[in-house]
This record gives structure tokens, C-alpha cells and sequence, in this order.
């Protein structure tokens, strides 16, 4: 019943949000609170103490905990801070028109083709995110990458989708936490890089495949925008109130460029959180751009909105994850899983694994998956003498590697629909049948190549 339930949620919660009938914060918060409620009927109260025993009151109470614990919203708590540092970071070096004369230098670089535009956010893209944190790597790209694409009028779905992809794929390389979990879980931890070589031809495919999608949507923008239109289009800046003019500081522009220098430098060297990397360069910008108080408040009104918008949604997310973990859905998902595979299909639970690896990014989060369900798929394919190392390099394929820039279990997801100001459920829409695709040719590749073995 837990898996029925836990199944039920994430599909509830899926429909609710890519249909429009409700918002992700709604629905993040009360699909599983409902579901929650019921499952209570059905886990064991305290299977330490009193294994086997199932008490509805107790269990009820315990959902509070579930939701504010370190499965829930203490598991989010610090991105939480991030999101705010980082908004009003960028917000600041923003009202002081520091992306102004970079925006209109890109567009005199690379025109107005929307072609190459998508090309290089794939390229830029997968070149940040060889530090493995998908955070970081949203937090550098989108911020400089959206003005171009609403200067140009293209969508910012297709940006986020194109930084999506990349980073997912590039999410595969053996410092990425989806590789360190399989190969640990299968016991090459020390090994990660060995566990990972073998796949190396099927991650180049897929970043080969990443700029081939690049460019179908560049031309997707291209045909849309219309070739006569961008012809005539120059970047030019817009017109700006007395009230916004006052609050550039052009004399300002290399000490704002420095600082956008060094903040990216500490999210990829310094070793320090993302969330105290913002809020010390949040305090540097504002004494910098904005030294008086009133004006330092002012910024801090401008960008609440924001703020709270992306906040509120990550917490919603923390209370998601916290009632699947802590009510034993994820689990009961999990075993659910693996008992459905028929065991004459044994020989192929790589290509089985494969294919539903990016789809289960959507269910579980990466621990679960890795650590609860890899492990039994890996020792029912070894009973069948299948590799169960085979088994987890197709895993990594998918699974909260090119799925994690879609799932709702994962903070960066947010992070990057909140700072591309597009909806939830649009940016699924979009994403997942070309995330699904891209999981796709690797598998063939690796199989074809020998990574994942049959």
C-alpha cells in the first residue's frame, strides 16, 4: 500500500503541476500531505522497539517531523540561503547595469542567430558544470545567459532546457554524486574513476547528442522569431526610468566584474558553501554599489519577490521529499520496482535499468535509488550472470544525471526554473522527452561499445 501510495503522489503531483491546476508550491505541499496522512495506517510506528506494530495516532504526529527534519526541509534549509544571497547578488549587480555593455558585446560577437546562441549555452554550459555541482553551474549561466535570449526575444524554456541537458550529462563524470553513489554502492568507491571509463564513449555521445538538440531548438527560434525580423533587430538598450538610471553605476563596471570573477572562483575552489560564497559577495556588492542604507534596503524590497517565490517553492520541495522518505514510501517504491521485473528478463536489467533510469529521477532521490534499489537490481542481474557493475554504469546513464535538472527531488531544479523565471511544469514539458532522448543514445552507445554489457 505504501508504494501504491508513494507512486500515487508523485503521479498526483506530476499531473497537477504540468496541467496548470495547480501551482508547484500547492502541490508540492498537498499531494503529500494528504497521502501522508493516509500512509499513516499503514508504517510501522517504532520498528525498533515494536516491530510489526502500526499505531495511526502516533504516526500522525509524526508527520511534522517528517517534513521539518533532515530528510525535509532541513535538507534544503542551506540552498534556502542560497537562493536568497545569490537573487539578491545578481539583483544588485544587475540594477547597477553591470550586464548591460556584456549583453550588447555578445550580440555583436554572435549576431543574432539563435543557432549559435544555443550552441554556446550547451558549450558553456558543460564547461561549468566540470566541477559537478549543478547549482553552481545554474547559478554562473543562466544569470549571464538570460538577458541575450530575452534581448533576442528567444524563450527562456529553451535556455533552461539547453542547461539542462548539458549539465545533466556532464553530471555523469566520476566526481558527479550519481557515479560516486553507484560505485560505492557497488564497492569500487575508491575506483570511481575506473567504474566510469567504460561509459566514457556513451557520455561523449550524449554531449555530441546535447549539441544536436542545441541546434534543433536554435532552429526551432530561428524559424519562429522569423529570419527577416532578427536580420533587423540590433541590440539595443532599453529605455530606462529616472529612478533605474539612478541606480547604475558604470563607473562601477571592472570592481562589479571582479567580484562576479571572484564569487565564481569560491563556488568552484574555495571549498565554502554556495550559500556563505553569497552572502559574503551579497555583502560586498551592496557596500560597494549601494553604501547607504536606505539604498540597501530599497534593493533588498526590490528583489523579495523573487526571493520568496523561489524559497517557497524549495521548502514545499523539502516537505515532498520528507513525507516520501519518512512515511517509508520511497522504500515500499523501490522494492515495488524491482519485484515487477520478471526474472527472465534477468540478462537484461542493464538495458532495463538504462531505460528507466531517467524516468526514476522523477521518484526517487539519488540515495534511494542508488544505495536501496541499484544494489538489489545489481545482485538479481548477478544471479542471472549478468555484471552488476554493468548494471550500475547503465544506472548512471539516467538517473539523477540527465533526470535531475527535472526532478521535483532536487533543489538545483528549482533553482534553475526560478532563475530562468519559467514555469515548473513547462520546463518538465519541454525537458523530459529531450533528457529521456539524450539517456537514450548513450545507452545504445554503451552497449554498443561494451560499457554496458548484456
Amino acid at each position: 500500500m505504501l508504494a501504491f501510495l508513494g507512486f500515487l503522489t508523485v503521479v498526483l503531483m506530476l499531473v497537477l503541476i504540468m496541467t496548470k491546476k495547480a501551482s508547484p508550491l500547492v502541490a508540492l505541499i498537498a499531494v503529500p500531505v494528504i497521502t501522508g496522512i493516509v500512509s499513516c495506517a499503514f508504517f510501522v510506528t517504532d520498528p525498533e522497539n515494536a516491530p510489526g506494530v502500526i499505531n495511526f495516532a502516533a504516526n500522525f504526529k509524526k508527520l511534522g517531523g517528517f517534513i521539518t527534519g533532515s530528510s525535509g526541509i532541513g535538507s534544503v534549509a542551506a540552498t534556502g540561503v542560497m537562493f536568497i544571497f545569490s537573487i539578491l547578488f545578481f539583483g544588485i549587480l544587475t540594477d547597477a547595469g553591470t550586464f548591460r555593455p556584456i549583453i550588447k558585446k555578445v550580440l555583436d560577437l554572435v549576431g543574432t542567430d539563435p543557432v549559435k546562441i544555443a550552441i554556446g549555452t550547451a558549450v558553456l554550459a558543460a564547461v561549468v558544470h566540470l566541477d559537478g555541482s549543478g547549482a553552481v553551474t545554474f547559478l554562473i549561466c543562466v544569470p549571464a545567459l538570460l538577458p541575450l535570449y530575452d534581448a533576442l526575444g528567444m524563450k527562456r524554456t529553451t535556455l533552461a532546457a539547453i542547461v539542462a541537458l548539458s549539465a545533466g550529462t556532464m553530471n555523469i563524470l566520476p566526481w558527479g554524486g550519481p557515479t560516486i553513489r553507484a560505485a560505492t554502492a557497488l564497492g569500487m568507491g575508491e575506483n570511481a574513476v575506473a567504474f566510469f571509463m567504460p561509459v566514457l564513449p556513451a557520455v561523449l555521445a550524449g554531449l555530441a547528442c546535447v549539441l544536436v538538440v542545441a541546434v534543433f531548438l536554435g532552429r526551432q527560434e530561428k524559424a519562429r522569431l522569423g529570419s527577416v525580423a532578427l536580420a533587423g533587430k540590433a541590440y539595443s538598450e532599453p529605455e530606462l526610468s529616472d529612478d533605474e538610471k539612478a541606480l547604475l553605476r558604470p563607473q562601477l563596471f571592472w570592481v562589479n566584474i571582479l567580484l562576479i570573477v571572484l564569487a565564481i572562483l569560491s563556488l568552484l575552489f574555495s571549498g565554502f558553501a554556495p550559500a556563505v560564497v553569497f552572502m559574503v559577495f551579497y555583502v560586498l556588492a551592496t557596500l560597494i554599489n549601494y553604501p547607504k542604507v536606505s539604498d540597501s534596503k530599497g534593493r533588498v524590497d526590490a528583489h523579495a519577490k523573487s526571493c520568496l517565490m523561489m524559497c517557497s517553492v524549495l521548502f514545499a520541495a523539502g516537505c515532498f521529499t520528507g513525507i516520501m522518505k519518512g512515511t517509508g514510501m520511497i522504500t515500499a517504491m523501490a522494492d515495488a520496482l524491482v519485484s515487477i521485473i520478471p526474472a527472465s528478463l534477468g540478462r537484461f536489467f542493464p538495458v532495463i535499468t538504462g531505460i528507466i533510469g531517467m524516468p526514476a529521477s522523477l521518484l526517487f532521490d539519488p540515495d534511494s535509488f542508488y544505495y536501496g534499489v541499484l544494489p538489489v537490481l545489481a545482485e538479481t542481474a548477478e544471479g542471472f550472470g549478468v555484471s552488476a557493475l554493468s548494471v550500475g554504469r547503465a544506472a548512471i546513464l539516467g538517473q539523477m544525471t540527465t533526470g535531475f535538472p527535472v526532478s521535483p527531488l532536487t533543489a538545483s531544479t528549482f533553482l534553475l526554473v526560478g532563475l530562468a523565471g519559467v514555469d515548473f511544469g513547462e520546463h518538465q514539458k519541454k525537458t523530459i522527452p529531450l533528457a529521456f532522448l539524450v539517456t537514450l543514445v548513450m545507452l545504445v552507445v554503451a552497449v554498443v561499445t561494451g560499457g554496458v554489457s548484456i
